[in-house]
């Protein structure tokens, strides 16, 4: 798994935060922690300052709730785990739209399932906005045959990168990687199959199962058996061998 989500851990007990943040390390080795806290202070501070998109919240520390942190952020957004030796607080929790509500000790598996319906959702979320966000594009530019930018969802947000600038795209799974002529790399949520369909008719060709190039960036063509294509930034990309014709095909005159 990538690095396509941030967490925040929030405990009075330092032992909870750490078996929290290796149950994560274990499980989902690309969550980004950016902090820990064990007071509501500290935690309102931090995440203002962080801004995770999960948070991973103890009810009771000290004389104070975990609900009084969200009630200092009511115009946040991220998702809420809440971890609890006490069942009495769930009703009140879901509530506050928890994603779940972990009773100490904590169950590895259920802290992985949960953790895992959080990234569902902030991904769908990332999803649902590059969509609508390529609708109005085309809305506002009804008769433009090309779409001069794309918008990606990375870790932060929403990037928009100018497809004149993208290089190639590597599928890695459910995620994809896209090679800019700056050298800069950018991974997506996105599959590779998104990227074909969003880019088609672009100067873009499918020229492996894990890759996407673009054609205005291809330097030379070496023989083989399917072929390499070597990519302006030195990047050598094999050509699939039943797509060799095809690739071919499209620099006949």
């Amino acid at each position: 798994m990538t690095q396509e989500t941030s967490a925040f851990i929030v405990d009075d007990e330092y032992q909870s935060r750490l078996v929290i943040a290796q149950l994560l390390s274990r499980y989902f080795p690309g969550i980004q922690i950016l902090g820990q806290a064990g007071s509501v202070a500290e935690a309102t501070e931090g995440i203002r300052l962080l801004r995770p998109q999960v948070i991973f919240l103890d009810v009771q520390m000290q004389g104070e709730t975990g609900f009084e942190v969200l009630d200092q952020l009511p115009e946040s957004e991220f998702e809420i785990i809440f971890t609890t030796a006490h069942q009495e607080y769930a009703v009140k929790a879901f509530r506050y739209s928890a994603i779940d509500y972990l009773i100490k000790p904590i169950d590895p598996p259920a802290l992985a399932e949960a953790t895992q319906k959080a990234i569902n959702k902030i991904r769908l979320q990332r999803s649902r906005t590059a969509e609508q966000l390529q609708v109005l594009h085309q809305q506002i530019n009804p008769g433009q045959k090309f779409t001069n930018k794309i918008a990606v969802p990375t870790s932060e947000g929403l990037q928009f990168l100018p497809v004149q600038d993208i290089i190639y795209c590597q599928g890695q799974g459910n995620y994809t990687e896209i090679f800019l002529v700056s050298g800069q790399k950018i991974t997506s949520s996105h599959t590779l199959r998104s990227y074909e369909e969003m880019l088609g008719g672009q100067h873009f060709f499918r020229a492996h199962k894990s890759f996407l190039i673009n054609l205005l960036h291809i330097e030379k063509y070496l023989r083989g058996e399917g072929g390499i294509a070597v990519m302006s930034n030195g990047s050598e990309i094999e050509i699939a061998r039943r797509n060799k014709t095809s690739f071919l095909n499209l620099f006949k005159g």
